[in-house]
């Protein structure tokens, strides 16, 4: 059974998890220092919530797949509806090891479609920002007005295919 997912952005995590989990009536089934999820069951929804965009709202919406055999289903929807596919395979993202691919509507919205595989103790694994706690902003401390963004810091394919402007050194999320 497919679960709806919304990633948005916040700019203070702390209120938003308080007014989150008094909206749904329940507590985060996971809370990191830049990030937050509800995995809900009525309705079945993985809400999730994280400080890493560049301004506050929706960052994309998705279906989370039970199984390969659904997720293959929405892939092949997906690629029936004439735009162009991002197929990540298998990849980390937000404390998770998933298999997933990305499309974006006519509107310029993402949509992930993916099957949670197993949680990780890092945002984006093998992530040397991650690892660092950098983040990539226009400016960073430290670094010359107008210098070049370290490499971690450049779009990826993701972000290059949804038309999306850069918001976090991950290449996902």
């Amino acid at each position: 059974m497919n679960r709806f997912h919304v990633h948005l952005h916040v700019d203070d995590l702390q209120k938003s998890i308080a007014f989150y989990s008094k909206l749904f009536a329940a507590q985060p089934a996971r809370i990191e220092r830049d990030y937050a999820k509800w995995m809900l069951e009525d309705p079945r929804v993985n809400f999730a919530i994280s400080t890493r965009g560049s301004k506050a709202g929706i960052d994309h919406l998705g279906f989370q797949t039970d199984d390969a055999a659904e997720l293959f289903e929405l892939k092949a929807r997906a690629q029936s509806a004439d735009a162009a596919l991002l197929d990540e395979g298998a990849t980390t993202c937000c404390y998770a090891r998933s298999d997933k691919h990305w499309v974006t509507d006519p509107q310029g919205i993402a949509w992930e479609h993916f099957q949670t595989l197993s949680d990780i103790p890092v945002f984006s694994e093998g992530s040397k920002v991650e690892e660092s706690a950098a983040c990539c902003s226009p400016s960073q401390p430290g670094q010359p007005t107008g210098a070049a963004a370290p490499a971690c810091c450049t779009p990826s394919s993701r972000d290059k295919l949804l038309g999306m402007a850069l918001k976090s050194a991950s290449p996902c999320c």
